[in-house]
């Protein structure tokens, strides 16, 4: 099947990622279907659309927006699907709810999405962990250097957990400066990803 404006997919694992292994035991991290902080955040392409012009081939893994695998209850407490839904294991996206795709080894983020490794705070003041919006460049769509220590706008950061690294999805055009490498910067990503 194929569509002729949107992408078929189907979540890589169940669509929730709201489980823990430890010590051989399966511990539950949340067990509402609302929060957007468990759901599934990656897909298998199982179709392109016919009339957009696309990198992505069928077989890719995605990385898409929190909403598309997540289940919600409606005005009367009705659980439902999210407008996304197909049907059993199949999801239809827009091209612009897609963030970044797997190219061999490495994500290859899509035009306009860059993705940012927050940086240790360095500040004995303050209580914060992370220097608040400071990162280093971890995906580039071409706009900012890969490795680069850059600036961007406040809540312009979406959080996403890739391979098991914390760090933030940026749209391009929300950077907004590129600091020189001072050496002493360092990447914080918290024990619990």
């Amino acid at each position: 099947m194929q569509s002729l404006y949107d992408y078929v997919i189907q979540p890589l694992g169940e669509r929730y990622n709201n489980k823990k292994s430890i010590g051989g035991k399966s511990l539950i991290l949340n067990s509402e279907i609302y929060n957007h902080e468990f759901t599934n955040r990656k897909a298998i392409v199982l179709s392109t659309p016919k009339n957009v012009k696309t990198e992505i081939k069928a077989g890719d893994i995605v990385i898409v927006h929190h909403n598309i695998f997540r289940r919600w209850h409606n005005v009367r407490g009705v659980e439902k699907n999210s407008r996304s839904y197909f049907e059993e294991g199949k999801y239809f996206v827009k091209h612009d709810q897609i963030f970044a795709y797997k190219l061999g080894k490495k994500w290859k983020p899509l035009s306009g999405y860059c993705f940012i490794k927050p940086i240790k705070s360095t500040d004995k003041f303050s209580k914060e962990k992370e220097k608040p919006l400071v990162g280093i460049v971890k995906y580039s769509d071409g706009t900012v250097d890969v490795g680069g220590v850059v600036g961007f706008r406040p809540n312009s950061e979406y959080e996403f957990v890739i391979d098991g690294e914390r760090m933030y999805r940026v749209l391009s055009s929300f950077i907004t400066i590129k600091y020189e490498y001072q050496g002493d910067e360092e990447e914080y990503n918290p024990s619990w990803t």
